[in-house]
């Protein structure tokens, strides 16, 4: 099946049932979400972020070797 008629099938669907399609392709399929957005994360999670009034300060933000 094709890229064309798979929209065309999700266009002929009740909207409750295009949502539900919606829902399952962003929480299965992150390939829409940037790389660097991705990274962004990832140093927030391993706490590599700093707040904006101290980078702003002129103090250097945490490395990201810290891994």
């Amino acid at each position: 099946m094709s890229a064309t008629e798979i929209i065309e099938q999700f266009k002929a669907l009740p909207a409750s049932e295009r949502a539900q399609v919606a829902k399952f392709v962003v929480e299965n399929d992150d390939s829409w979400v940037p790389e660097s957005f991705k990274q962004g994360m990832a140093d927030a999670v391993a706490g590599r972020f700093a707040d904006m009034e101290t980078v702003l300060s002129g103090a250097k933000p945490p490395s990201r070797a810290a891994e």
